[in-house]
């Protein structure tokens, strides 16, 4: 590989790995904001639990259309596009004067968002070797704790200075200046630069390189969704990203006002934690997947675990923890349910050909949403159950019994990857 294709390949990854960002800003953005939104449109936890999964039901929709535009339509158009629909939608539910413009901005900032994570790998995968692929995917997971940083502890500051309505609204700006940078730099392929694909340059360079025949997309699909160790992946994506939704990207901020008392400061510094825990852990984990354990299947199953024993150790001791636990604690959260999702992916992609790389990612992408979709209302459900404090604080019964939810289904996740397939090649 020459210099400058691996110096243009660079760019497009940063490029794109911006556009990462502000999937993970959106995707969180609306824990530290949560309680302000009840008041300022004068709603329920319930109504809010729905407001912020329908970004996850909008999501998890688009991402077999996503999948299938990535590997028909091309990437490099479909970011462009998913990214002006964000910016519009991050726009108009800044300006929202009532909960109905809000679900309206909403709905568009998740359609918006769901059709750049799938993009972009298939990018990744045609511009970085198949040895390279867990830990790109890990570096731009890590972008995307940056994302999560973003929605936490930098958006706290934001809404200090500005509220949240400009906030969002200038998110929706820097988008449409992203999306520009997108349709000017990033290409789908280095054909599309006149330079040689992977495979052609490993051909010269004396290494096997398989021929894979065209596969439809139609065919991509059903393969896809015909092969038994495709589910056990799912299974987990659904539970595991439920829990990481469902609590560090709605409920965990109000966790830390009502049970611990934080102001919103304090709770966006420890959520920050989720960042963190995102932006090292997702490279860590994808090196030890490929250069330590050499093994996809033991990461998996050691992060979920571990999460497990850390959702046991919460509902123990579920308030009156210190400050510096707490921020322990999160940064575990982040690594175990998060950063692991980068192994997921890789394992999937590594179960199917690169010619349907869109198609099997993007279909095992649904599943994250669709538990994200489901856990957050059900999950505000359960707090409305409870009687509020005197000072219309959720009580801390409301939040144990959310704990305990969550540890049934980390338990879930546990069984699943024990049932999946080691994919490294060894």
């Amino acid at each position: 590989m020459n210099k400058k294709m691996n110096t243009f390949r660079w760019a497009i990854f940063v490029i794109l790995g911006l556009g990462y960002f502000f999937v993970y800003f959106h995707r969180l953005s609306l824990s530290i904001v949560a309680d302000e939104l009840v008041k300022d449109f004068q709603t329920t936890a319930s109504v809010m639990g729905l407001l912020g999964s329908i970004y996850f039901y909008c999501y998890a929709a688009m991402q077999i259309p996503a999948g299938l535009l990535s590997d028909s339509l091309g990437p490099r158009k479909t970011v462009t596009f998913s990214l002006l629909i964000a910016s519009v939608g991050s726009i108009l539910f800044g300006m929202a004067s009532g909960i109905g413009m809000a679900f309206v901005g909403r709905v568009m900032v998740g359609l918006g968002v769901s059709m750049v994570f799938i993009p972009t790998m298939k990018i990744i995968s045609r511009w970085f070797r198949a040895n390279e692929f867990a830990m790109m995917a890990g570096l731009l997971n890590a972008i995307g704790g940056a994302g999560a940083l973003g929605a936490t502890w930098a958006l706290a500051l934001m809404t200090g200075l500005f509220g949240w309505r400009i906030s969002f609204e200038l998110i929706g700006v820097a988008t449409f200046v992203l999306l520009i940078l997108v349709w000017i730099v990033v290409r789908d392929k280095p054909e599309d630069k006149g330079w040689p694909s992977l495979s052609e340059q490993a051909n010269e360079q004396g290494k096997s390189s398989p021929s894979v025949a065209k596969i439809s997309l139609w065919d991509g699909f059903r393969r896809v969704v015909s092969e038994k160790y495709f589910w056990p992946v799912a299974v987990w994506y659904f539970f595991d990203c439920g829990i990481f939704f469902g609590f560090g990207a709605l409920w965990s901020g109000p966790y830390l006002m009502h049970v611990y008392g934080m102001t919103r400061a304090e709770a966006g510094a420890i959520l920050s934690m989720i960042a963190w825990g995102m932006i090292g852990g997702s490279p860590l984990l994808g090196f030890l997947s490929d250069k330590v354990l050499k093994s996809r299947k033991k990461v998996m199953v050691c992060c979920s675990l571990a999460l497990a024993l850390e959702l046991l150790f919460l509902c123990f001791f579920p308030s009156g923890l210190g400050r510096l636990t707490m921020f322990v604690v999160f940064l575990l959260f982040a690594l175990f349910a998060s950063a692991v999702v980068v192994i997921g992916f890789t394992t999937t992609k590594e179960l199917f050909p690169v010619e349907i790389a869109g198609t099997s990612v993007g279909l095992v992408n649904l599943f994250p949403f669709l538990g994200g979709a489901v856990f957050m209302p059900v999950l505000g459900k359960i707090l409305d159950a409870y009687p509020k404090t005197s000072g219309g604080a959720y009580s801390l019964e409301a939040y144990s019994t959310i704990l305990m939810v969550l540890l049934g289904s980390s338990i879930v996740c546990v069984i699943s990857t024990f049932f999946m397939k080691e994919t490294f090649q060894k």
